[in-house]
């Protein structure tokens, strides 16, 4: 879908970006993560032309990106930012719909889209559509600038920091949600972050960049098992590595399933299928259990899981 040959960005005699390449597969996530300054923002504005690169080719689905028409090209992908960048004076159903119109698409389609989005981002589109952004919480105004993204259904998201102005609270529930509607659109994204806890969480492949290069682009177990240099070591944690793998295992993988499902309904302090197997240990070590249930999303006990196993087998 997205491929850097040899990319360089130059600010008069810095260099922001040195020669990177880089291929993001159709469907994956790739993060973009490393401390201020490294280039990942400048690399990321550089696949829609925001930036132009100084040398290098990028291209979008084979085709470089120096060939498309500049407007044409940011159309067809979605940009969202941190601080949402939303019109203060218009509404929310009319910011989210602003590249649908700017495609001329025909007003009921619109609408239909704008509905879809918000009961999608879990905002009601009877409360909230003709409320103004400063009426909104701050996470409210990033669904909505995530809403905006996705309006005109692109092959690509771009965001660039988007969860890096709000409370933990707030944006670790971004982060699910960020999670639940890529298990349904499929989008091929570009996210950049300085957070290796949140890259890890979204990512299917990780681009570690350093001084405007990439030091290492893989898995993120990969990345934490076998990181290639010092700095990744450092930047992904020397002493909690095992913790952050078990972060990237869901609960289903070590349970011990019942024969069939029991119709109970669980509380609010049990373990979920899709739940980390991190989580599932401090739920046991803070409660003193040496196993808890866990029920699927329909509410139903499908098994158990124990902390023996966990500390065996979850790294």
């Amino acid at each position: 879908m997205i491929e850097l040959r040899n990319v360089t960005r130059r600010f008069g005699d810095t260099v922001a970006v040195d020669r990177v390449n880089l291929t993001i597969e159709t469907g994956e996530v790739c993060v973009l993560v490393g401390s201020s300054g490294c280039g990942k923002s400048t690399t990321l504005r550089m696949i829609n032309h925001l930036l132009p690169h100084s040398a290098g080719e990028i291209l979008v689905d084979g085709e470089d990106t120096t060939a498309m028409n500049p407007q044409q090209l940011r159309l067809n992908m979605g940009y969202v930012i941190q601080g949402t960048g939303l019109f203060p004076h218009w509404t929310v159903a009319r910011n989210i719909a602003m590249v649908p119109r700017l495609l001329k698409w025909p007003r009921q389609r619109i609408d239909a889209r704008v509905d879809e989005l918000m009961k999608l981002l879990d905002l009601d589109p009877a409360t909230h559509a003709h409320k103004y952004p400063q009426q909104l919480s701050g996470g409210q105004a990033q669904r909505v600038g995530v809403a905006r993204a996705l309006a005109a259904d692109p092959n690509i998201l771009l965001m660039d920091e988007p969860f890096g102005a709000v409370d933990a609270i707030t944006r670790e529930n971004l982060q699910l949600e960020m999670l639940r509607i890529q298990r349904q659109v499929r989008k091929t994204t570009v996210f950049v972050t300085h957070d290796i806890d949140e890259a890890l969480k979204l990512a299917s492949r990780i681009a570690v960049m350093d001084q405007g290069r990439i030091i290492q682009h893989d898995t993120p177990e990969n990345i934490l098992r076998r990181p290639a240099s010092d700095f990744v070591e450092s930047l992904v944690g020397k002493q909690d590595r095992g913790l952050k793998l078990m972060s990237l295992r869901p609960v289903r993988d070590l349970m011990t399933p019942h024969g069939s499902p029991k119709p109970s309904r669980p509380g609010a302090d049990v373990l979920r299928e899709d739940d980390n197997l991190r989580l599932a240990l401090s739920v046991m070590l803070w409660q003193d259990l040496p196993q808890v249930a866990v029920f699927n999303a329909r509410g139903e006990e499908t098994g158990v899981i124990t902390r023996e196993r966990i500390i065996q087998e979850g790294a």
